[in-house]
């Protein structure tokens, strides 16, 4: 293809994207809004984009309600990125079990603050196909968040940051765990 026809094509879906974008606007105008369109001069498409728009931490806030409790937990760890490793911290410096505990006790769940108590809870049952936020554990002296096979998120160890973890040869998870809501009986 020639560069003129490129660049008359890159120009043409430049110019394509913020019309679709106006008439999705336009289309999603709410039906008690298209009486006032027919009577105004002013189109629904150009009222909305005037509109304020909804704040973005209570848009965050009423997603985050309607996940399920590990992916709760799993954005809360995320959020802690970048923070250091501390032997026994809960924050705003954290351990491996420290950064878990906290981030499933923001998802309205309350793990035990040590790995081995984590194990021992009965709150825990053993996938073998682990989902995102579910617990990896090492061994069973370390733990983090399971991301996708190969990655896991958590503190990992000293002078490293809280962040993603990739996993490979010899040194990856033994187990994984789901995390219930209440103990077995």
């Amino acid at each position: 293809m020639s560069t003129l026809k490129r660049t008359t094509l890159g120009n043409m879906a430049a110019a394509a994207i913020p019309l679709g974008m106006a008439a999705v606007f336009a289309f999603q105008a709410s039906a008690s809004a298209a009486p006032a369109a027919a009577t105004h001069p002013v189109s629904a498409a150009v009222r909305l984009a005037a509109a304020k728009p909804a704040a973005p931490a209570q848009a965050r806030k009423h997603h985050m309600k309607n996940l399920p409790r590990r992916l709760r937990a799993y954005y809360w760890a995320l959020s802690q990125k970048g923070h250091p490793y501390e032997w026994g911290g809960t924050g705003p410096g954290f351990d491996c079990s420290g950064l878990v505990m906290m981030a499933y006790r923001h998802a309205g769940i309350h793990l035990p603050r040590t790995t081995f108590g984590m194990l021992d809870s009965g709150m825990l049952v053993r996938v073998r196909h682990p989902h995102i936020g579910d617990l990896a554990f090492y061994g069973s002296g370390h733990v983090e968040l399971f991301r996708k096979w190969g990655y896991t998120f958590g503190a990992h160890d000293f002078g490293e940051p809280v962040s993603l973890v990739r996993y490979g040869w010899g040194w990856k998870p033994t187990a994984f765990y789901q995390v219930r809501m209440r103990h077995r009986r």
